[in-house]
């Protein structure tokens, strides 16, 4: 019997997806899932739907103006929760701190201090997944139907559940009543179902997943933390979920990690790190262990009063003895231009599981030893379960200024022709100090892009190839791409010189791998060429090919096949590294990468606050980018034509180019530049290109390299 996804019955009946999830209630509508789990509608039963359509008079609009609550980050109590310091945090910020463009909240508990920097782009992290998800809830750009969850929260606020569930078997009548419990298990379960059928994204089940964990945390039969519940009481049955209601404008490079903050600051950069560690022997997954058990959803063995499951994975060293030495560490491996770090005075003040684990000298040695310190304080009410007698309590915020900060210039993981990393020492310092968004119109392996100080960039290219390389690499896990590397050579049977040397292979460094890999490659890049499932597995492919390819570079012919042949080396620890810090600095930083011809850039979008670096294809020299006519003397008037445009509206622009090279002038940039010469100057470079594999003849032959601006 055949059958019809929803997008698709959708689109034929021109009503929206959401519509159709109220329709899935309609028993004379059945749906099944299909092989992959995803639900699909009968074919014979859409003329019924059609007329079931017509007939209704519940219009589509009305059913979607479902009344419902709403809910934001700050309705959920939490140990050291931030949000009502918000100000004062800022206030510290924008008097103290220039040029902040990234924030990292690498302790983030609830987000509430991220929350307070959605104007510009934000790394956050937890070790509890109950917190991380809640950030992917508030904080992701994915898209997701606003209408979509006011369903789902309608439907799960009118369920009447009937059923024992893993949440009944092991809480009824503890931190909540045994019908509530009945309303958490299946609600929790149902959203997982949705996400395997592929009725909610990922974002989507998030927010949901964060509304049951706020509902649950509203009504739990606690003094705010799962530790313990209270014994003799008559509870209620009052589970309501709100509508979690994240903005819209968010950065479209927010970035969300699960993880521990001392492994994960070694990845990342950031214009300001903010660190809230627990302060005292009260471990977070203790106090929170009910919602990182629903968060998770496996299910695991419980026991003790409080039903705890295992948590051995979550403790913190910050909760120990060990925290001065972990802190020590952790400021040690940040890169940033501030740290600030909000830690209240409570070294001697409560009893033993309140004092702080870091007293305040060390504190200040660790934080002297890595940049300049300021210390704001601000009287503030502590969290305490009735046994302290905390008097004069002190939130403060340790500023440190770092010294001598600056982003590690990085090369590219791709060896690009024409690639510009040894002219960056000349290049970089010829750039303007402040740069708001940072245009790389033809970032080819971008070597310039990803080593520039500047708010946000734009990084271009016309070969798509590298779009959705870039975007894999932003957008994947790094851990998850390595991995797929390794499955991908491992596969092929591809060489790994980094693990078994030479000798394994009967080769040598100096002849390379070429012998070894050449019929594995080959087989290796028919495949590829042979693919049409461009998912993000395809280009990893891609990027395996490139490593393993002659001088490690890209180029596809006419016929939009790879075709370059085996290269003498493989993915040795020098690649490996090279593409873990082009990782980490692509998802680190503010960072657009688009696919478009020159010419359809919007020069509109740019202020005068904004630089555009622009390093074509180069006339009258030879390179795999612009075979086959790739690049014109139409395309070289075009593009001069397009800087003239920038220039009019008073944007800074440079431009890389060759005025003459091997005896060959370049008429056309000579000529441009004599009838601009009271506009733009030009700056002469010291570079000749060694990764070019067309072999010169006469090695003596001038190349003059220039750098031309308008500033």
């Amino acid at each position: 019997m055949s059958v019809i996804s929803s997008t698709q019955l959708a689109k034929r009946l021109n009503i929206s997806r959401e519509y159709l999830y109220i329709l899935k209630d309609k028993e004379d509508f059945p749906i099944k899932p299909n092989l992959k789990g995803k639900t699909v509608w009968f074919e014979k039963d859409i003329e019924k739907i059609k007329q079931y359509i017509q007939k209704d008079k519940i219009s589509e609009t009305s059913e979607m103006k479902i009344a419902y609550k709403t809910t934001n980050i700050n309705n959920r109590r939490y140990l050291g929760n931030k949000y009502k310091l918000l100000p004062f945090i800022k206030k510290v910020v924008n008097e103290n701190c220039s040029n902040i463009n990234v924030v990292a909240d690498i302790f983030a508990g609830t987000g509430a201090v991220a929350s307070a920097f959605t104007d510009k782009k934000i790394i956050t992290n937890d070790l509890m997944y109950s917190n991380y998800i809640c950030h992917i809830a508030w904080f992701s750009n994915q898209s997701f139907s606003k209408n979509k969850i006011i369903y789902y929260i309608s439907k799960y606020n009118k369920c009447n559940v009937k059923e024992e569930n893993y949440m009944t078997e092991n809480f009824s009548d503890t931190f909540f009543s045994k019908e509530d419990c009945k309303k958490i298990g299946f609600i929790r379960e149902d959203i997982e179902n949705q996400y395997r059928k592929g009725d909610i994204n990922f974002k989507e089940r998030a927010i949901l997943i964060t509304a049951l964990l706020y509902a649950m945390d509203k009504i739990a039969n606690t003094c705010g933390h799962y530790d313990a519940y209270r014994k003799g009481i008559i509870l209620e049955n009052k589970l309501e979920l709100f509508v979690p209601v994240p903005k819209t404008d968010l950065n479209e490079n927010n970035i969300c990690y699960n993880t521990d903050a001392n492994k994960l600051v070694k990845n990342i950069e950031a214009d300001l790190v903010y660190i809230d560690p627990p302060y005292n022997s009260r471990q977070y997954c203790d106090a929170y262990h009910l919602l990182e058990n629903v968060a998770k959803w496996e299910k695991p063995k419980v026991f003790g009063v409080a039903k705890k499951m295992d948590r051995e994975s979550l403790k913190s060293d910050y909760c120990t003895v060990k925290a001065t030495k972990a802190f020590e560490d952790l400021i040690k491996n940040i890169k940033s231009k501030y740290i600030l770090l909000s830690y209240n005075n409570m070294s001697e003040k409560g009893n033993n599981r309140s004092n702080a684990k870091i007293n305040d000298e060390d504190i200040m040695r660790i934080l002297k030893n890595k940049g300049n310190v300021k210390i704001f304080s601000k009287k503030y009410k502590s969290f305490t379960s009735g046994k302290s007698n905390i008097q004069q309590n002190e939130e403060r915020l340790f500023l440190c200024e770092c010294f001598d900060y600056k982003k590690e210039i990085i090369p590219s993981p791709l060896n690009y022709i024409g690639g510009k990393f040894k002219l960056l020492p000349q290049i970089l310092p010829l750039f303007p100090n402040q740069i708001n968004t940072f245009v790389d119109l033809f970032c080819g392996g971008c070597n310039v892009g990803i080593n520039v100080n500047c708010k946000r960039a734009v990084l271009n290219d016309s070969n798509t190839y590298l779009l959705h390389l870039y975007n894999t690499f932003k957008n994947m896990d790094k851990d998850i791409i390595f991995q797929t590397i390794n499955n991908i050579i491992e596969k092929y049977g591809l060489s790994r010189s980094d693990i078994y040397g030479y000798s394994k292979y009967q080769c040598n460094g100096a002849d390379g791998l070429s012998n070894y890999n050449k019929d594995l490659f080959l087989q290796l890049r028919e495949d590829f060429n042979n693919r049409k499932n461009e998912e993000y597995n395809h280009y990893i492919m891609l990027y395996v090919i490139i490593v393993y390819s002659f001088n490690n570079q890209i180029r596809f012919n006419s016929k939009n096949m790879f075709n370059l042949p085996v290269g003498k080396r493989d993915f040795n620890s020098k690649m490996q590294e090279k593409l873990s810090k082009f990782i980490d600095r692509i998802k680190s930083n503010d960072y657009k990468f688009t696919s478009m011809d020159f010419r359809k850039f919007d020069i509109a979008s740019l202020s005068t606050d904004d630089f555009v670096y622009i390093d074509p294809p180069y006339l009258i020299t030879l390179g795999s980018y612009n075979e086959q006519n790739a690049w014109t003397e139409k395309d070289e008037l075009d593009l001069l034509n397009f800087i003239d445009c920038i220039n009019n509206n008073e944007i800074k622009f440079a431009l890389s180019n060759v005025l003459e090279s091997k005896g060959v002038k370049n008429h056309i940039l000579l000529e441009w530049l004599e009838k601009n010469k009271e506009k733009y100057k030009t700056i002469n470079l010291n570079y000749s290109y060694s990764n070019s594999n067309y072999q010169v003849k006469n090695k003596e032959a001038t190349t003059k390299e220039v750098l031309i601006i308008n500033y």
